[in-house]
């Protein structure tokens, strides 16, 4: 069964417009991106009458001073600001990627963002601006969260549900008509086994008409090939050919969608680790940099 069309009365409809095209230009602007942010947010959270009481110099509690600043990115971190591959990126790239996401999180944390109407298009806007390519017809759904961002690309008509990780540390590259299901989660990066504060990034990438079900996982590196689905609560560490059915912990591929069979690779070839192949490498220049777990795990026998 298809999704049908749903429409919003047309008041509703020409609101909606109006406040997508009028952000969506102000991005697009030479305008300050951390003010275009404060001031949306300022409005979508329904606190301008305190916000200009505080900007007038009147009395405001401590709490209330904290919540006003919090609009504002420039005044938040993000977890990815503290990873040093961020000290290579361009200058001004990811302070970009880093308002913008806050944007798009604290959307998600108004009433706003559970008007599906209002919410997939005004995501759609934000990823166009955001990712690093964004197709057209997105269906972005609430709780979404990302790395960087701007290591992302989506084709047309992709679907993500609710609470999807797409980590982009690496890169990830998402096809045409892909479905990925609410709990999932799509890593770019791994750590060393020994030492868990090295880290190697990849390019996963998950081609045309791919299906990632319901609180899967899909491990940096891996390729899942076109028209190919990982089952529910399964974790793919390794390339997934096309038109094959994988699953289970980890998952292994057990059959061949029914009528595809003449143009899938046989079950016995499958389950190969090609994730070396789609390393991506970076250099982190000379910063002040820390090890948050501070302990020894030198093995002995190394």
């Amino acid at each position: 069964m298809t999704k049908r069309h749903v429409s919003l009365p047309p008041l509703a409809e020409e609101g909606l417009r109006a406040f997508i095209g009028e952000v969506d230009e102000r991005l697009s602007s030479d305008e300050n991106t951390c003010d275009v942010v404060e001031d949306v947010l300022v409005d979508l959270h329904g606190d301008r009458q305190a916000y200009e009481r505080w900007q007038s110099g009147e009395s405001v509690s401590p709490a209330e001073r904290v919540r006003l600043q919090g609009y504002d990115p420039c005044n938040a971190t993000l977890e990815s600001e503290y990873y040093a591959e961020v000290a290579a990126m361009d200058e001004g790239e990811y302070e970009r990627s880093k308002y913008l996401q806050w944007l798009w999180r604290q959307f998600d944390a108004t009433p706003m963002a559970d008007n599906i109407a209002f919410a997939l298009r005004f995501r759609q806007m934000l990823a166009d601006h955001l990712f690093a390519d964004a197709g057209d017809d997105l269906r972005l759904f609430k709780g979404i969260t990302f790395t960087f961002g701007h290591n992302i690309e989506l084709g047309d008509n992709v679907v993500v549900h609710d609470d999807v990780h797409l980590d982009d540390r690496g890169k990830l590259t998402v096809g045409d008509r892909v479905s990925i299901s609410d709990n999932a989660h799509v890593y770019t990066h791994d750590h060393d086994v020994v030492d868990q504060t090295e880290v190697t990034n990849y390019h996963t990438i998950i081609e045309d008409d791919v299906r990632v079900t319901y609180d899967s996982m899909v491990r940096a590196g891996v390729r899942m090939g076109e028209n190919s689905i990982l089952a529910a609560k399964s974790i793919a560490g390794k390339d997934v050919p096309a038109h094959h059915i994988a699953a289970g912990q980890p998952a292994n591929s057990i059959a061949v969608k029914d009528g595809w069979e003449s143009v899938a690779d046989p079950i016995e070839d499958a389950n190969v680790d090609r994730s070396d192949e789609r390393v991506v490498e970076y250099d982190v220049p000379d910063v002040d940099v820390f090890d948050e777990f501070q302990r020894d795990r030198s093995p002995p026998d190394a």
